[in-house]
């Protein structure tokens, strides 16, 4: 009687710890999912932001490229990501970044226009800083 008491212990506490590693896997494996999703919509939020400020800018490398349009559904996309997967701060700084971006004007040379856009590339930089720190919190979570 004494050995199926053992035997029903310690089958309980190997059940126990399966169950527990399975669930910390799979807590592990959606931070880490969560993770990468947040990567890919800042890089697509990022990228078709930079795109449209150089396209207002003047400074494509090319023709052939992303029209503003296309851009700017590219931007929408990305940001309607964000929306879902990122804190409130994070996407509160990508809403003002792009209306920032739907307001700029294209720099002709005038020093008003590049205040202006200045002050955009420094709000990108903030919105990046931000996402980059939400990011690694999500890495260390994980970790």
């Amino acid at each position: 009687m004494e050995n199926i008491v053992s035997v029903a212990v310690g089958a309980a506490i190997g059940l126990i710890g399966v169950v527990f590693g399975a669930w910390f896997t799979a807590r592990r494996q959606d931070r880490m999912w969560l993770r990468e999703q947040k990567l890919k919509a800042g890089i697509g939020f990022n990228t078709a932001v930079v795109q449209l400020l150089d396209h207002l800018k003047g400074t494509r490398l090319s023709d052939d490229g992303p029209g503003a349009d296309d851009l700017v559904n590219r931007m929408q996309e990305a940001r309607s990501a964000l929306y879902l997967l990122c804190s409130g701060e994070t996407v509160d700084l990508a809403d003002a970044l792009a209306r920032r971006v739907w307001s700029t004007r294209p720099t002709d040379g005038r020093d008003d226009r590049r205040a202006e856009f200045q002050e955009t590339l420094d709000l990108l930089r903030r919105f990046t800083g931000r996402l980059r720190e939400e990011i690694a919190g999500s890495q260390s979570a994980s970790g």
